[in-house]
């Protein structure tokens, strides 16, 4: 029984083997191991360092706790009547008041820059971008002298309102929206009548919430942390965020060492707030994640 073999233009091109996978070396594990370390390492020494008494903090060096934690936390809460839960408060009423207040413009800005063609479009979105580069350090004493004009300085607002408006925020929200809202979900709602704001609010905002969390977490963080801006606007302590307030703190501490429990103490409750929300939210990311494995 005669066995022909075709030639290799009758039978087909073959096809090559799919190339194997190398694994993944060591090295870059132990870099992002040793970035996480770096990362990790203040925030465990606060964490350890906020549990230990006055005797304690000064005397051990190790990572072992104390046994000061609560002692801390009562002398925390008793210095100056409370004055740390007001700072407390005024950074709560900033970070959360500004980075909802700048949502909400950066999403109307975004969404308008990305679906909508008007004259001297391109030309915001430059300016934008050129802001985004500016740093905030060289608009704060311009800041000052105009809410200074204006007779709001020393005010929440002075604090306030210069974080509403965010350029990284607004190119934020135009980038997702122009990715996540599709024109032809719009043409369809004006098609079947729906006005401007019915289509942003029933048609764009659901859609892009996944992109809103971003911004707000990303304004939260950057107006929890900031020290600048309130540093200069402000001079009563009664309006200061935590920033200014511990730095006061650690101003003073250099006379009374005595502080630095209470410094290190607020410092470690500083943070838990900002791991909570980034806890509660990160499940807005997972759902866009899974809903763009699907997107066609």
């Amino acid at each position: 029984m005669a066995i022909t073999t075709l030639p290799e233009s009758a039978a087909g091109p073959r096809r090559a083997a799919p190339p194997r996978r190398r694994p993944l070396g060591v090295a870059p594990t132990a870099i992002l191991l040793l970035g996480a370390l770096y990362c990790l390492l203040p925030v465990g020494w606060v964490l350890v360092a906020a549990t230990k008494s006055k005797a304690e903090l000064f005397s051990t060096s190790t990572f072992a706790p104390g046994t000061g934690l609560l002692s801390n936390l009562a002398d925390l809460a008793a210095y100056r009547d409370g004055v740390f839960w007001l700072w407390m408060f005024n950074t709560l009423l900033y970070a959360g008041g500004g980075a909802l207040l700048s949502t909400a413009v950066s999403a109307i800005s975004g969404y308008a820059l990305a679906k909508y063609r008007f004259p001297g479009r391109n030309l915001i979105f430059n300016l934008l971008l050129g802001g985004v580069l500016m740093p905030s350090v060289v608009l704060a004493i311009p800041q000052y002298l105009l809410f200074s004009r204006a007779g709001l300085a020393d005010t929440y607002w002075s604090v306030l309102l210069p974080q509403i408006l965010s350029p990284y925020g607004i190119y934020l929200a135009r980038v997702y929206a122009g990715a996540a809202v599709p024109d032809v979900l719009l043409e369809a709602g004006r098609i079947d009548g729906a006005g401007h704001l019915t289509l942003l609010r029933r048609v764009a905002l659901p859609l892009m919430l996944p992109g809103m969390v971003t911004v707000f977490l990303f304004q939260f963080v950057a107006i929890w942390n900031n020290f600048l801006l309130p540093f200069i606007m402000l001079g009563d302590d009664q309006r200061f965020p935590l920033t200014v307030g511990l730095y006061t703190l650690l101003a003073a501490g250099a006379n009374q060492p005595a502080l630095y429990n209470l410094i290190l103490t607020g410092t470690l409750l500083s943070i838990v707030p900002l791991i909570a929300l980034f806890l509660t939210m990160q499940r807005y990311w997972r759902t866009d994640l899974a809903g763009g494995a699907v997107k066609i």
